[in-house]
């Protein structure tokens, strides 16, 4: 290649420079580069050592001023079953060098082998993937950024919200259940997005997903929170449509359960007019009344169990069906209803008082949600 590369110490973190990075790696897929070549010029654009190893062992490594350099058996890592590329700095590394490794292992898979874009789910290029789910880009920008994750403009398109426990699990956990054959992925703020291509039946998806997560991740009364994730999904459109379904996904995500027994995934458009409690100020929420209380009550262990076997009760739907799923006597789950009702003043035999009691702990489910997703700044 004779254009001098862009060194990453020039480039900030912004979409505009991972685009300019991932380009200098296009314009050299398209020149049909060596290996060799695509390594000396990801070292020189990194301004240090890069290497990379075949899965037979062989290996090579450039340092920062592009010359061939002895391999640092303590620095490579070891020979396995997938090639693996790598940089070698001193100290923290520059926030693009994922980006920059990612677009060195594409060009050598297209000098290995010239099948395209794999399918095979991973964690993308975050800063790419914000420009495909930002409505804030224009369109040109987008349909490169898609182009550049291997997307397909023209495919049908959903994303999903996974909340950030383990996001390379829970990519995996959520790529088991879908048949998309295009997965990117990548954490943004406190979640984790996951767009998919492909034919999508909503209730279909949802309901898998939703039975995997309980299955892999059962809920224990006895902890405060659900082990595992909760999930969002967004409706499907066109590519382009990405930005509504990751903000739909996001709104979806906050009805799916940061506590043990609601519902861990939840998509969109199966909300109806509960959608319509996203809008509730969160701080109102925490405010009323009987949130409050509800809180209060949960503040301490035993009330605690006392608000987990309700939100059990809510979702099992009978006293002996609850005790089976909580593995406990009915008699007790009897006692822990009975000191919230007294608590709350509510009859779980009178229509109204069980729909009060349902709507109050999906308003704080939201809240707490919505606590935890705070930093994320996704709405």
């Amino acid at each position: 290649m004779t254009t001098a590369p862009v060194l990453l110490s020039e480039l900030g973190t912004d979409p505009a420079s991972v685009l300019r990075l991932v380009a200098q790696f296009d314009a050299m897929e398209e020149q049909e580069a060596n290996a060799d070549a695509a390594v000396r010029f990801a070292a020189l654009t990194a301004g240090c050592p890069v290497g990379v190893r075949w899965p037979g062992g062989t290996a090579v490594r450039y340092d920062a001023s592009g010359r061939l350099d002895p391999i640092d058996d303590g620095a490579a890592p070891p020979v396995g079953h997938e090639t693996v590329v790598w940089v070698e700095r001193d100290g923290s590394g520059h926030p693009l060098d994922a980006v920059l490794l990612d677009r060195l292992r594409r060009v050598i898979g297209r000098v290995a082998a010239r099948t395209g874009v794999s399918g095979t789910p991973h964690l993308g290029d975050p800063a790419l993937l914000e420009v495909v789910l930002s409505a804030k880009e224009h369109r040109e920008d987008r349909a490169r950024a898609m182009r550049l994750l291997g997307l397909d403009e023209l495919r049908p398109t959903c994303v999903l919200a996974a909340s950030g426990h383990s996001p390379g699990e829970t990519v995996h956990l959520i790529t088991d259940v879908l048949s998309a054959p295009t997965v990117r992925s990548a954490v943004i703020g406190n979640a984790t997005a996951i767009v998919c291509q492909g034919s999508f039946d909503m209730r279909e998806l949802s309901d898998r997903l939703e039975r995997l997560i309980v299955e892999r991740f059962p809920a224990v009364v006895s902890t405060h929170t659900a082990s595992g994730p909760w999930v969002g999904i967004g409706s499907v459109g066109s590519a382009f449509s990405a930005s509504t379904s990751w903000h739909e996904a996001v709104r979806a995500l906050r009805f799916a359960s940061s506590t043990g027994f609601g519902r861990r995934v939840v998509a969109y458009e199966r909300l109806s007019s509960l959608e319509l409690l996203a809008d509730l100020p969160i701080d109102r929420v925490r405010r009323n009344r009987d949130v409050a209380r509800i809180n209060e009550i949960a503040s301490t262990p035993a009330g605690d169990l006392d608000v987990q076997t309700t939100e059990a009760f809510f979702v099992y739907g009978s006293l002996r069906r609850t005790a089976a799923e909580l593995h406990v006597h009915h008699s007790t789950v009897a006692a822990r209803l009975a000191r919230i009702q007294a608590a709350m003043g509510w009859d779980f035999e009178d229509p109204v008082d069980r729909f009060l009691g349902t709507l109050v702990l999906m308003v704080r489910r939201i809240s707490m949600s919505s606590a935890e997703l705070a930093d994320a700044d996704l709405l």
